[in-house]
């Protein structure tokens, strides 16, 4: 757990090693609600871990930084992005067949569930603010008007932080660092997985089958127990794709555990929020929602449940026929697509401000006064 947690702050680390001022450049962005969400998604890509981008987005919006109602979009961006890590654990599986088709499903089922919610909350919250209304009442309603902010922190990277930080200064290579990181993460992922299942069923496919993925609501149960209990939902989909891709649970009971792990990572949000202020116990509040309306959505109904699912399939046997399906996947949906429209953005501002100052210089004389003109 401890080299699985270390190699995802490394990740974090190369990579802002290689953007150092990424965030702060892209914050400025947030008032266009679409550039929003694929920047929720582009830093919980970088970081990965939803679990720390929602709480870096408590903090900035405690901070006064962005409005509470432009970080909503990123909320939705950062349940997109914390897929990435269960998807490139399922590329370890490339070498053999028919065990890469099951986990390249298992990792992007997360993936499809999550673009699936975001395509129907996104335009619920923007035409008529249902995240905004619902987080802002129940902030209200749970905090009162005698609530006092309080100067306190938890994180788990406390233990991993100073390791980052001493080995990222002996060897200052953001490429060797974010490949090395790749690697234990693969392999932290599949000794933890094993361990796992050794120590919980004793070696026993059918004891997991009954007492953990016995019904969809026990799976579901049971992703939220042990993602809070781990705070990072990174943790607990990354190692239920080596038991999907080995055949010890299926990819159904597998997608109603992350419906399960996207709920109890919402955790780490709520406890960033309770030391900071009410707009940043909204926003987790937000998170927090946003995940429950899923569950509320999918799980009670096996057919809209099942279309994550067969979507899922439907792409590990594409690449299970192509292999470069899967990074080119990874590539253009979490790093591609997410870069090209905040760039096309930035540029766009910048022209539509030099068109408002080519137009202030030409209305200019028609304000001057006879005599100067």
């Amino acid at each position: 757990m401890f080299l699985f947690l270390l190699a995802i702050d490394f990740i974090g680390y190369s990579f802002r090693l290689l953007n150092k001022d990424i965030a702060e450049s892209i914050i400025n962005l947030t008032s266009n609600p679409f550039i929003s969400l694929f920047i929720g998604l582009l830093i919980t890509a970088i970081i990965q871990s939803s679990s720390t981008s929602t709480s870096m987005i408590v903090a900035i919006v405690a901070s006064g930084s962005i409005e509470f109602s432009d970080a909503i979009p990123m909320i939705m961006g950062a349940n997109i992005g914390t897929t990435l890590t269960s998807t490139l654990v399922s590329l370890s599986f490339i070498t053999n067949r028919d065990e890469f088709r099951k986990a390249i499903g298992a990792g992007v089922v997360h993936d499809f569930f999550n673009i699936l919610l975001v395509a129907i909350l996104f335009p619920l919250e923007y035409n008529y603010g249902i995240l905004t209304n619902l987080s802002s009442a129940a902030s209200n309603f749970i905090l009162g008007a005698d609530y006092v902010v309080q100067d306190n922190e938890f994180r788990y990277f406390l233990l991993t932080k100073p390791i980052v930080i001493f080995i990222g200064n002996l060897l200052p290579y953001p490429i060797i660092l974010a490949i090395s990181s790749f690697v234990i993460l693969a392999l932290a992922v599949k000794f933890l997985a094993q361990t796992l299942y050794k120590s919980i069923t004793g070696g026993s496919r059918e004891f997991l089958q009954k007492y953990f993925f016995g019904s969809p609501y026990r799976s579901f149960f049971w992703g939220v127990v042990f993602t809070a209990g781990v705070q990072s939902s990174s943790v607990t989909t990354s190692v239920i794709v080596p038991f999907v891709a080995t055949r010890k649970i299926s990819l159904k009971q597998c997608f109603t555990f992350i419906m399960g792990a996207n709920i109890g990572t919402t955790i780490t949000a709520l406890i960033a929020a309770l030391f900071k202020s009410e707009a940043a116990v909204s926003i987790a509040l937000v998170h927090l929602f946003f995940n429950l309306i899923g569950v509320l959505i999918f799980l009670p109904f096996p057919i809209i449940r099942s279309i994550p699912v067969k979507m899922a399939k439907s792409f590990g046997r594409l690449a299970m026929k192509f292999r470069l399906a899967g990074f080119i996947y990874i590539i253009v949906t979490f790093f591609l697509v997410p870069f090209a429209l905040i760039s096309f953005n930035r540029e766009e501002r910048s022209d539509s401000k030099q068109m408002e100052k080519i137009e202030e210089i030409r209305k200019e004389p028609q304000n001057r006064p006879d005599s100067l003109i």
